[in-house]
């Protein structure tokens, strides 16, 4: 029966490992029902998207919209989504780091 302690030992890391996967999957539902706003130029141009990266609105300040310069607006809404993207991303990160902690320059996912 003394050797069985190595096996339960084995068996409550890998009960730890699935409580751990669990929790992550739990977070990462939950971070896709929220939403996150990047913007440009000062807040002219704003993106919201959800944490499942799906696009939800668009909004442009009438100031920004030039008929001469419609590259300049792309450009504008390509810089909001692209800073929502990074505001989802640094949120889930934080999000993940505190429903599992890990040690220092131990990155997710595995």
């Amino acid at each position: 029966m003394r050797n069985m302690g190595g096996m339960g030992g084995m068996g409550g890391l890998m009960a730890q490992a699935q409580k751990m996967q669990q929790k992550l999957a739990k977070v990462q539902e939950e971070l896709k029902a929220m939403e996150f706003t990047g913007e440009a130029a000062s807040g002219a141009v704003k993106a919201t998207i959800t944490g499942g990266h799906e696009c939800r609105k668009i909004e442009i300040d009438p100031k920004v919209v030039d008929p001469e310069d419609i590259e300049m607006l792309e450009d504008l809404i390509v810089l909001a989504i692209n800073n929502a993207e990074a505001v989802c991303r640094e949120k889930s990160e934080a999000a993940m780091r505190q429903a599992v902690p890990l040690p220092p320059g131990m990155k997710l996912p595995f």
